[in-house]
């Protein structure tokens, strides 16, 4: 077993970012491209509180950014950095192994 101090700080930095409640959702469901906050609470079922808190804690982190359309009425659109779109393939893995390994719920 691992001793906790020979873990990487940076890795169990990342590890802590990514499990924290919807961020590994949120950024996946922006790997499609830009969205407005409604799709995005809608395609995820997380509530607009906490979907707000999550981008603005990613939009602090330089993961998402947040492109306000001066148009009316006014557009928001949120969308990965490059920072964001690099945890692609780590995303794209996780996706790979929960269908391979994890069962399906029924609802």
């Amino acid at each position: 077993m691992m001793n906790k101090s020979q873990i990487c700080p940076r890795f169990e930095k990342a590890i802590t970012m990514l499990s924290q409640r919807w961020t590994g959702l949120i950024i996946f469901q922006l790997l499609s491209g830009p969205q407005r906050f409604c799709t995005i609470e809608a395609s995820i079922g997380i509530s607009g509180r906490v979907l707000s808190e999550r981008l603005k804690d990613l939009e602090n982190q330089g993961i998402v950014r947040r492109e306000v359309f001066p148009e009316t009425p006014v557009r928001i659109e949120y969308s990965l950095t490059i920072k964001g779109i690099a945890l692609e393939p780590i995303l794209r893995e996780i996706e790979v192994w929960s269908k391979a390994w994890l069962e399906e719920e029924n609802h």
